[in-house]
């Protein structure tokens, strides 16, 4: 059987259920005797065992196998679990996930073995494990009541063997055979092999049917011979099956080695087996004829009849065994991206054929040869489009907890490296964001948390000293803001130190002195976003390299976001980044200048405003104004575009105010066209866009307009 088929789940679910492994350790980490913790994880290390080994990765199958069996030694009570144990198994993680990057990227396991963790993982099970008593002497010693007792459990095991057989009798699910093979069947009961009916059930929420199917059958190629299979192997390869299949088997071996290798296999939710002798084999055989015939003669009656009724024995068989209320385990269905991205093209396409529509209303209007009809199509497209485009933005919406699943056991190493106490407290992480943001913001977020654990959270000593718990605090929270998705990053620590920044900025020529003097504490806070910017004292693994919170920046900003700081010294910082729900498709206010239309996205814009000329200050030399308390510097965008306005200098100024964080700027525009839900295209590699300019739109009458980049220009 070919399981290349089956890579993509694969990797999809070896992610989860690593991710699962590395959340309960941190609890058992707390919690040593959590029973429930424990059975999670074994569970977990037994299904990536069993994945591992159905697509042929034998690294990482032995290195679970070993992972595994000190899972075993916990929940059998036989090991405790310390800081050393929990430390080995994280390494087993991250050993694991470093497999996976190599699958993922070269297709293979990579050279890693990892024999010396494999080593480790030995030693402690061998190390903890209570000595096994060898059987000889246990023997001598016993006497006759531990010979009594022995033979009192061999004879229990017997008898529940039986009892379980007949039960299994009961359980399995029958068949019928060809000529032939009830003629095989019978001939190998004659030479002496034992001929088993066995049906196997998968668990519900299993992904990989056919390849649990094609491990059981390997198994069993093992120990025997299969003669018969329903559904037929095809059928099975092609999942062309419900939650279970059976087979005829012929082999040497008792009914409970047979069960204990197909249990073996991850997600078989149960297995009965039962012994076939040549009567039942042959009844089955002739039944099959009957069976047969019968069918011949429904062939001929179904000539008369239509497909659909043809069809109803066949669609009833599966109804008769199954159960009428089976529980939903997963209503969720995974969907690559790539599909989801070519949905979001044609519903782009859609709405740009809706704008082009309006744009023919509004034309025929004008002409007053519009009809009433031709309106109410405009309003149903319009209805239609704006339904599908929130349906498909639904569909790319993921929660935020993929993404910060990750932080705690990264907190956790960062509180062992750096030798200091901290907790990490998340909330909001049902909070939803386009999938294509979500892949972008991990590691902006891994690094203003990192910085939070290295820079800000102190020494216990330090923290004392303040009178604070000796604990520091990093908390991560997202919420929805309009819309925007805020993420916030804070921690009790040290804060900032304005002073110091501003030191190691005249030290390294950013700033001169006079000018570090007048700088209030914002303009000092935001130095830190320059490149190559590091108050750190000595290079660690976290920080200091001078590559960093400029990263940070750039990256968000590539998103349409920005990120804010707040800060008070020996109280904490906060980091606030603020990122829109989607990237595809906004609303927008359309401007003209000049000649030109160009768009403002919506969620940046506070209000519009008809300003007289006479209203205009300066402030350095730079045009200002006053607006109900506030002093908001003017950006003349034909000036900054270079483009000629069509209004006259005398004109009143229609002054769009937008916002980026707590900044204001007023952006002044010659029009305003009105609200329009506009498609984002990017503009080719190939031509130099300036980084006021964040992509392009296609209007209603063919035009591209230009979608201005509110961050850059505030």
């Amino acid at each position: 059987m070919d399981v290349s088929q089956y890579l993509e789940i694969f990797i999809d679910e070896t992610r989860e259920h690593l991710q699962t492994l590395s959340e309960q350790l941190l609890i058992l980490e707390k919690e040593p005797e959590n029973a429930d913790t424990i059975n999670e994880i074994f569970r977990a290390a037994h299904s990536l065992k069993g994945m591992a080994g159905t697509m042929g990765y034998k690294v990482m199958q032995e290195l679970t196998h070993k992972m595994e069996d000190v899972f075993s030694e916990v929940r059998n009570g036989k090991k405790k679990v310390d800081a050393n144990i929990v430390d080995l198994l994280f390494k087993g993680l991250d050993r694991l996930e470093s497999i996976l990057d190599s699958i993922v990227t070269e297709g293979n396991e990579g050279d890693d073995n990892c024999q010396d963790l494999i080593d480790q993982l030995l030693a402690v099970i061998n190390n903890d494990a209570a000595p096994a008593a060898p059987a000889a002497p246990a023997k001598k010693k016993g006497g006759k009541k531990k010979e009594a007792a022995a033979a009192t459990a061999e004879a229990t095991a017997t008898a529940e063997a039986t009892a379980t057989a007949d039960s299994d009798k009961e359980k399995f699910r029958s068949f019928t055979y060809a000529d032939f093979e009830s003629h095989a069947i019978v001939n190998a009961i004659d030479e002496g092999m034992h001929a088993y009916g066995i049906t196997v059930y998968v668990q519900e929420s299993c992904l990989l049917k056919a390849a649990r199917a094609f491990l059981v059958f390997k198994k069993l190629e093992e120990l025997g011979t299969i003669a018969k299979s329903e559904p037929s192997t095809q059928d099975i390869e092609d999942e062309k099956f419900d939650l279970h299949f059976s087979m005829a088997f012929l082999s040497k071996e008792s009914i409970d080695k047979i069960k204990e290798g197909i249990m073996n296999v991850s997600e078989i939710e149960t297995c009965y087996i039962a012994e076939l002798d040549k009567e039942t084999v042959l009844k089955a055989s002739v039944g099959e004829a009957q069976e047969s015939d019968e069918a011949e003669e429904a062939k001929e009656e179904a000539k008369t009849e239509t497909p659909a009724a043809a069809a109803t024995p066949a669609q009833q068989k599966p109804a008769a065994g199954a159960t009428a209320s089976k529980p939903v385990v997963n209503r969720s269905v995974r969907v690559d991206i790539e599909k989801l991205d070519d949905l979001m093209n044609l519903v782009s396409e859609l709405i740009i054929a809706k704008n082009g529509l309006v744009s023919f209303s509004n034309a025929e209007q004008e002409a007053r040869s519009i009809t009433a009809g031709f309106n109410d199509q405009i309003e149903y497209l319009e209805r239609i489009t704006t339904n599908l485009h929130q349906s498909v933005m639904k569909v790319r919406m993921v929660p935020l907890e993929s993404v910060f699943n990750r932080f705690p056991r990264m907190i956790r190493d960062c509180s062992k490296k750096l030798d200091k106490k901290m907790e990490l407290y998340i909330t909001g992480e049902e909070t939803e964001l386009d999938r294509t943001v979500i892949d972008e913001i991990g590691d902006p977020l891994t690094h203003l948390l990192r910085n939070s654990a290295d820079h800000g959270i102190e020494s216990a000593e330090e923290r004392k000293k303040y009178g604070k718990p000796e604990v520091g605090t990093i908390s991560l929270n997202a919420y929805q803001e309009g819309n925007n998705v805020v993420i916030e990053v804070s921690d009790d620590g040290g804060g900032i130190n304005v002073e110091k920044v501003k030191n190691k900025a005249i030290e390294k020529g950013i700033v001169t002195k006079e000018q570090a003097e007048v700088m209030s504490d914002k303009e000092a806070i935001d130095l830190l976003f320059r490149p190559s910017f590091s108050t750190a004292e000595k290079v660690s693994d976290l920080s200091g390299r001078g590559v960093g919170l400029d990263v940070v920046k750039t990256n968000i900003e590539k998103l349409g976001g920005d990120v804010e700081v707040k800060s008070v010294l020996h109280e904490g910082s906060s980091f606030i980044v603020r990122l829109p729900l989607t990237l595809a498709i906004i609303q927008s206010l359309m401007v003209t200048i000049g000649t030109e239309k160009y768009a403002i996205p919506l969620g940046s814009i506070q209000t519009i405003e008809d300003i007289p000329v006479s209203d205009i200050k300066y402030v350095q030399s730079s045009e200002v104004i006053h607006l109900r308390g506030s002093v908001i510097p003017l950006v003349r965008l034909n000036e900054v575009l270079d483009i000629e306005s069509s209004k006259d200098k005398n004109d009143n100024l229609t002054v769009v105010i937008v916002s980026k964080g707590d900044k204001l700027a007023g952006f002044v525009v010659d029009d305003l066209i009105g609200q329009q839900e506009i498609v984002i295209k990017s503009i080719s590699k190939y031509i130099d866009t300036p980084k006021m300019i964040s992509g392009a739109t296609i209007l209603g009458d063919g035009e591209v307009a230009l979608i201005l980049d509110v961050n850059t220009l505030v």
